[in-house]
Formats: structure tokens, C-alpha cells, sequence
């Protein structure tokens, strides 16, 4: 397999950014007079709520802390009640699972959450891998989910091979990624991870934290949902899809995916979903809420006002 196209290869980079060691960083703490703990357990993620008013998920991406909603969260707490997801296994966070599914359990549990917090058909919004546990699981559970944002997510995340890729092409690939994850030098993926993270946000901060979530994930977790990313394809479950889905991508003439490759990518793989919402970001890589945070809050604001 090969690259259609140099506006691929950012966001495939994402795909490899989390092939790290477990040495165990910490989160910045908890803002206690603003967050309760939701009545939730579980081995595939956790939540924090802040805020109050209609229901907002926010799911990170492969590796990703939930810190990288932070931002999005205080701002959106005094209008909203706002649920920051923690994958399992990810930026210091327990993996019990060794070499098990990752993907389909986590969006599982996702279904479990919303209805046993009682939530009313809350709005998501995904970053990359945590797009697309949104999209699998508006497919799976219709009535559970009001509206879906993706950000810099695709459907079938091994499109980025070219237009003929399928899951079953991909799984070779996948576990050859997943064997370099497991058996990688610490040191050497350090190496590798700060000059990825380059590829993924154009923001000095947000590259040192991507690598430390990185670094600070299980290799087992990470494998696992590598090799599911990669082998999961969201698209035939588009057409029939009724819930709104605003798709949002990233485009950087400065080193990062150029425009008009986006555009036919993007284009291309959401063709099948009625009625979709795709915005181009300019001026970013993948991490859009780091690179545009002016222009994503507003984007994040138009998403939830439309009725």
C-alpha cells in the first residue's frame, strides 16, 4: 500500500504517535470545586462532569489525555454539562486487558454511560480515534445520541493506504504496527514521538504534550487500538445513519496537509452519510483545538446551537 496523497500523511502520523514506553506522568489536577465524579465504573474509561445544562461527551484520540479537552470544557461548563472521557490504558491511565479489542468495548461502555447517567441524547464530539467511537457508536445506538462532532477523523482511518484499501488489506499493516509498538526502545520512540507530534499540532505546548501522554500510555492498550483503528471501517454504516454529523478537518499550507487534498479525502470518505456538515480548519495540523482554539470554540458553539 501507498499514500494517495501528501495531505494523508499528517494524519497517519496520528495513527503512529502513541508507540510509546509506560513511564507514568500526571495529569494537571482535578479542579475540585468544579467537578464531581460520575456514578460510573468501569475498566474501559472514565469520566469527569463539570458544568450544567445539556449533555456534552468529549472523547480524546489514540494516546490522548482528557486534558486535551481542558480547555473546551471550562469554557463550555457554564452553559453546559460537560463529560470528559479517559480511555483505558492511555496517558497514565490502568489497562487490564493486555492484547484484547480496544475499540468496540470502549464505544460499548460509552452506550453504558450515557444510560446509566441518565443522559438525554447528549451531543459528542470526538478527536480522531474518539471520532470515530462517535460515528460507531451513533451507528450502534441511534437513540442514544443527539448530534456527533468529528474532528480530524475519518471513517476508515487505512483510506489513507488509497481509495481501495479495506480492512482486510489493512490487517497485515496493522500488525506489523502493532509489533513494532510492543517491541520498540524506549528511547528510540521518545526520538521518533517529538518529531511526530511536530506533524500533529503546529503549537510548541501541545507537541510536548502529546508526546507525554504518549510516553505515559501502556504499549499494550496503544497496540491494541492501533491495530482496531486501523482493521475498523465505519463506512458502510453511513448511509443509514439519521443522527447530524459535522465533520471538521485540518488543512496547513505551512507544512501540514495541503487543501485541496483534504478536501477530496474528506470528501471522499463521508460521501455516504446524508446530510453532512464537513469545514475545512486552515492554519492546523491534527490537534485543530490547539492550533485554531479561536476558530474551534466557534465552530464548537455553531455545532451545539443548531437545533
Amino acid at each position: 500500500m501507498k499514500f494517495v496523497h501528501s495531505a494523508s500523511r499528517p494524519i497517519f502520523c496520528a495513527l503512529f504517535l502513541a508507540c510509546g514506553a509506560v513511564a507514568p506522568v500526571h495529569a494537571a489536577p482535578a479542579r475540585a470545586e468544579a467537578m464531581t465524579a460520575a456514578p460510573f465504573v468501569s475498566d474501559r474509561l472514565s469520566v469527569q462532569v463539570v458544568g450544567q445544562g445539556p449533555d456534552v461527551i468529549l472523547i480524546p484520540g489514540l494516546a490522548s489525555s482528557r486534558e486535551v479537552w481542558r480547555a473546551t470544557a471550562d469554557r463550555l461548563k457554564a452553559t453546559h454539562r460537560v463529560h470528559l472521557v479517559q480511555l483505558a490504558g492511555f496517558a497514565g491511565e490502568a489497562w487490564t486487558h493486555g492484547d484484547g479489542a480496544f475499540v468496540q468495548p470502549e464505544v460499548e461502555e460509552l452506550a453504558r454511560y450515557i444510560r446509566e447517567a441518565g443522559l438525554n441524547r447528549p451531543a459528542v464530539i470526538g478527536h480522531s480515534m474518539g471520532g470515530l467511537s462517535g460515528l460507531l457508536l451513533a451507528q450502534q445506538q441511534p437513540g442514544l445520541v443527539g448530534r456527533v462532532m468529528t474532528v480530524d477523523s475519518l471513517p476508515f482511518y487505512s483510506a489513507l493506504f488509497g481509495p481501495s484499501a479495506t480492512a482486510e488489506s489493512a490487517r497485515p499493516f496493522a500488525d506489523q504496527a502493532a509489533a513494532m509498538i510492543l517491541g520498540a526502545d524506549a528511547a528510540a520512540f521518545r526520538t521518533q514521538q517529538e518529531a511526530t507530534a511536530k506533524a500533529l499540532s503546529r503549537t510548541p505546548e501541545e507537541q510536548a504534550r502529546i508526546v507525554a501522554w504518549s510516553m505515559a500510555s501502556d504499549r499494550h492498550a496503544v497496540a491494541s487500538a492501533m491495530k482496531d483503528v486501523m482493521t475498523t471501517d465505519a463506512r458502510p454504516g453511513l448511509a443509514a445513519m439519521t443522527t447530524p454529523v459535522t465533520a471538521l478537518y485540518a488543512a496547513d499550507a505551512d507544512g501540514g496537509a495541503p487543501a485541496a487534498g483534504a478536501d477530496a479525502l474528506w470528501r471522499r470518505e463521508y460521501a455516504a452519510l446524508p446530510g453532512v456538515t464537513l469545514i475545512r480548519v486552515d492554519g492546523s495540523r491534527h490537534f485543530i483545538m490547539a492550533d485554531q482554539p479561536v476558530r474551534f470554540a466557534e465552530l464548537v458553539d455553531a455545532f451545539l446551537a443548531r437545533p
